[in-house]
């Protein structure tokens, strides 16, 4: 089946004006997707489909875009005018639909929390595989609450000591995701700087390298590294996320970020780049095993020094 992709851009810094319609779901956007799809397979035109609901043209484009939401009623309208039997096919776009109007549990922190954020965290709680390359700090998932708390304060500077402690605790919630019976398959590498760059003492470091042994179980959750004595490597551009998600409908999403903002790419190209590049520094990685001894024998330098 053909992937429909594209790329956006997603300001994150507060007070950023918003779209006057919310940035697409997973779920919008795959379901947008295949409508579209279905649509042109089918030879009808936006108009067809807009008089078919009672819309428009921008609403169907909207909505093939992931931009508005699709009721149980329109599905049934659009799917019957392109001419759609595959009871599979109608039960998963209704699914589709019915989640992508269910609020996540971040919902309850609308007031700190980003449009962008919001976006990355339903990017990141409907993936089935998360492939994560981090050169610089401990990613979000991984995180000790000493060692988040670190670096959101660093961050946010201006935050109040309630609003860092909401902060973190979106973080724990987002952590339980990794634990939960379905969870995704989780493969994080990390480069040796990681492990060395020293956030909030040397104790907060024992402690977040020790936990990184804990929690490392393949194939479920891989933790490896990339030493320094590879030298160059494909991860020296930055680090980068990519969510794979089952059929029927395959996408997949590239998550960069930069200062005040993100960039998500969905293009077959740029994605199957960054597999690509993903692929090259796991060859360049240390194995698991080895990968751990190098974790415990740094984490025990940090703990001689508390």
């Amino acid at each position: 089946m053909p992937r429909t992709r594209g790329i956006c851009v997603q300001r994150l810094r507060e007070g950023a004006e918003l779209p006057s319609h919310p940035r697409p779901t997973v779920r919008r956007r795959r379901l947008g997707a295949e409508l579209k799809r279905l649509r042109e397979a089918a030879g009808v035109k936006m108009e067809e489909a807009a008089e078919r609901i009672g819309g428009d043209k921008p609403k169907i484009s909207r909505q093939e875009n992931g931009r508005q939401g699709v009721s149980k009623l329109e599905i049934e309208a659009l799917l019957a005018l392109y001419g759609v039997d595959d009871e599979r096919l109608r039960t998963a776009l209704t699914t589709l639909a019915r989640e992508g109007r269910r609020k996540g549990w971040w919902a309850q922190y609308n007031d700190i929390l980003t449009a962008g954020f919001q976006e990355r965290l339903s990017i990141e709680s409907d993936a089935a595989r998360i492939h994560t390359f981090q050169p610089l700090l401990v990613p979000g998932l991984l995180q000790t609450v000493d060692y988040a708390t670190e670096l959101i304060r660093s961050v946010n500077r201006d935050a109040t000591e309630d609003e860092v402690q909401s902060y973190v605790e979106v973080r724990r919630n987002r952590q339980e995701n990794l634990a939960r019976s379905n969870a995704p398959q989780y493969v994080c590498l990390l480069d040796e700087a990681v492990l060395r760059r020293e956030i909030a003492g040397p104790a907060v470091m024992a402690e977040q390298l020790k936990k990184l042994v804990e929690v490392n179980n393949p194939p479920r959750l891989t933790i490896q590294v990339v030493p320094f004595g590879q030298g160059w490597h494909a991860g020296l551009d930055g680090a980068f996320n990519i969510y794979s998600y089952p059929d029927p409908m395959d996408l997949d999403v590239v998550n960069l970020e930069y200062l005040d903002g993100a960039l998500y790419l969905e293009e077959d190209a740029p994605v199957d780049r960054y597999q690509l590049a993903f692929e090259e520094l796991r060859a360049s990685a240390l194995a698991s095993r080895q990968s751990m001894q190098l974790i415990a024998e740094i984490t025990r330098e940090f703990a001689n020094r508390t």
